[in-house]
């Protein structure tokens, strides 16, 4: 019996990229403002300032992982000793700018009329601070009690607890394969592949269902728990046709 849907943040219910590049543009305009040697840094040098820390500090938080991209950036223009303030810049440009998709909250009212719902990231993005308070009956932070981030089982164990049902019970909804999808099938979830770009999905992995807009979720949820009683309103997709066949 299919109890709980939990759903991942950025990428999946949250669309990070234009706040990050928002929240990155904001620095350098700050930058720019407090010394003309800003003047020759690039929007680009600050993002790659970020994928040159990830791969050394993936397990981090990402707070932390973002302050020290933005030290790095800060060191090109010797703005050194500025990390706290444009640090503050970026993260309120980049949490006023980000907001769901589109089809989140539609998705979400008609799921919550059959299942608990819930929200799960690895990331820094709040629910209450991303246009999603109070939409989900519980919330999992990595880092938050030691808590270790996904791909990492006791991840999947702490959803599970906070849902307060057995793995099999629960669909994990995200747009990453490895973390969430088959870290998840792993843990003993069922697992749905959001596939917002249309991507081709490796031999290797076999979600249990896929859906290129949370459109198509509730049905297919009504698909995988065997509840045909559930009514769908008029204005949804089928989910017979997905964007990957799986």
């Amino acid at each position: 019996m299919l109890s709980a849907v939990v759903f991942d943040a950025d990428e999946t219910l949250l669309d990070l990229r234009p706040a990050v590049t928002g929240g990155l543009v904001a620095v350098l305009d700050e930058m720019r403002r407090r010394t003309p040697a800003a003047a020759e840094v690039s929007l680009a040098d600050l993002e790659s300032d970020w994928d040159a820390v990830f791969g050394e500090l993936a397990s981090a938080p990402v707070r932390e992982i973002r302050r020290t991209a933005l030290a790095r950036s800060l060191a090109r223009a010797g703005l050194d000793g500025h990390l706290d303030e444009l640090a503050e810049v970026f993260f309120a440009r980049r949490f006023a700018l980000t907001r769901p998709y589109p089809d989140v909250l539609p998705a979400l009212a008609t799921l919550r009329q059959r299942w608990m719902l819930g929200y799960a990231t690895n990331g820094n993005s709040r629910a209450e601070r991303c246009g999603l308070a109070s939409e989900f009956t519980f919330e999992v932070y990595a880092h938050e009690n030691g808590l270790p981030k996904k791909p990492a089982p006791e991840f999947y164990a702490r959803v599970c607890e906070a849902a307060g049902v057995t793995p099999s019970q629960v669909v994990h909804v995200g747009d990453n394969l490895a973390f969430d999808v088959v870290a998840a099938q792993r843990a003993g979830l069922r697992a749905v592949w959001l596939n917002r770009r249309g991507e081709s999905l490796p031999p290797e992995v076999l979600p249990d269902a896929a859906v290129c807009s949370l459109a198509e979720l509730p049905a297919v949820l009504v698909g995988l728990s065997g509840e045909a009683d559930f009514s769908i309103p008029s204005g949804y997709r089928s989910g017979e046709t997905s964007c990957v066949d799986v």
